[in-house]
């Protein structure tokens, strides 16, 4: 894997357990490092299927059937790890500390906002009441909604409006630094003010952070990625930078779908 690929989906297929068909077949993908990559196409193409396999969140459940590899870069070692060999619970918990997950509809923890930042980090063994502190601010901060909460952080989280609560998910997703975060729809149920937030949220994470996103919005796909993927029917159809899949599509299918012809 070129250094640059924080992921290398290879030759991935996947199948639900107890289904006849697979969902995904044959599926090659590259994510490249602090950029954004999204993932569109029409309802049930296997595009939140595909992101859920990037941290193995499937596995929450068992019988799915995995073939092929998603190679994860370990950034200090610079080799790369196939997530599909990881077996051990605790191999599970880390790799979904490394690739964090936003999901359609907010999740914040019934719980204070400051617990709910916390949580995470007190799981990853962070004892120390500073360091806590600093790291809960910091990711705050960071996921842009630390001037709406400052002053409320003992209060229960599930108070806050829907585009708050999504911030404060990002926030517990960064506070463990993630090497990836996995968006899946992250804005669909937000408003358009709440929507911009989160979308100028991405671009700034990017930098410390390569990112993942499921979308059905055309626009926001063209505005936030870098690079596109389109699937249909459980594959691939194509692949490439962000302008090249909107103004010059190698494929029809893909011209079709992104002009508004099907889906």
């Amino acid at each position: 894997m070129a250094k640059k690929l924080i992921m290398d989906i290879k030759d991935f297929s996947f199948r639900y357990a107890g289904a006849e068909k697979p969902s995904l077949m044959s599926i090659n993908l590259p994510v490249h490092k602090n950029k954004v990559t999204a993932m569109i196409g029409p309802s049930g193409c296997g595009k939140s299927t595909l992101l859920r396999a990037l941290n193995r969140i499937h596995d929450l459940y068992p019988g799915h059937e995995y073939q092929g590899k998603i190679n994860l870069l370990n950034s200090s070692s610079g080799e790369n790890e196939n997530i599909l060999d990881i077996k051990k619970e605790n191999d599970f918990i880390k790799l979904r500390q490394r690739v964090g997950m936003i999901f359609q509809k907010p999740t914040p923890f019934p719980m204070s906002i400051f617990d709910n930042v916390a949580y995470g980090l007190k799981l990853a063994g962070i004892k120390n009441k500073t360091i806590l502190e600093e790291k809960v601010v910091s990711a705050l901060q960071g996921s842009a909604i630390w001037t709406e909460v400052k002053d409320r952080l003992k209060e229960d989280a599930m108070g806050l409006s829907g585009g708050q609560q999504q911030r404060l998910c990002i926030a517990r997703a960064v506070a463990l630094r993630p090497e990836v975060l996995l968006l899946d729809e992250p804005t669909s149920a937000l408003d358009p003010i709440s929507t911009g937030a989160i979308e100028e949220l991405v671009t700034e994470l990017k930098k410390d952070i390569s990112i993942v996103i499921v979308t059905h919005n055309m626009q926001q796909a063209s505005r936030l990625s870098d690079y596109t993927a389109f699937m249909y029917i459980g594959k691939l159809i194509e692949y490439n930078k962000t302008d090249k899949i909107f103004l010059n599509p190698k494929e029809k299918l893909t011209e079709d779908y992104v002009t508004g012809r099907f889906g």
